[in-house]
């Protein structure tokens, strides 16, 4: 009978071999990746797939022109400053800071009159604002 303890010797994982494949694992995928550059992108908005219009109660719409002109409510803003179209902003808003901004852009406006209707609206203490699009159907893009 042999009462002895066989000593064993516990196997050893090396991890550096591990480490080199999955390093070169990651080169090679980081060389094959391809990056998209924004400038051979063509991008024409403001076109996209919604549901349903949903009805807002307090609902609040900004028409920007793409000369830079503000309709608030079917109601032109005289003046084209952020001032003027908080003002108006804040008399359209019969629901108060519940109210809901929808800033309906045409799509060759120009970025700075999208950020001053938004600008207008953080003044007049609006924070819920959405974007109106148009459905690609109804925009006759295929």
């Amino acid at each position: 009978m042999n009462f002895r303890r066989s000593s064993r010797d516990e196997p050893e994982i090396n991890l550096i071999p591990f480490i080199d494949v999955l390093l070169v694992v990651l080169i090679f995928l980081m060389l094959s990746t391809t990056y998209s550059k924004f400038t051979e992108l063509q991008i024409k908005l403001p076109v996209a797939d919604t549901e349903q219009q949903r009805d807002y109660p307090k609902e609040i719409i900004v028409a920007v022109s793409s000369d830079g002109r503000y309709v608030v409510n079917k109601t032109a803003v005289e003046s084209r400053t952020i001032e003027a179209l908080s003002a108006a902003l804040t008399v359209a808003a019969k629901a108060g800071k519940d109210s809901v901004l929808i800033i309906s852009a045409d799509a060759s406006a120009t970025h700075q009159a999208v950020i001053a209707v938004m600008e207008a609206a953080r003044r007049s203490g609006l924070s819920q604002i959405t974007f109106a699009t148009q459905s690609a159907a109804q925009a006759g893009v295929r």
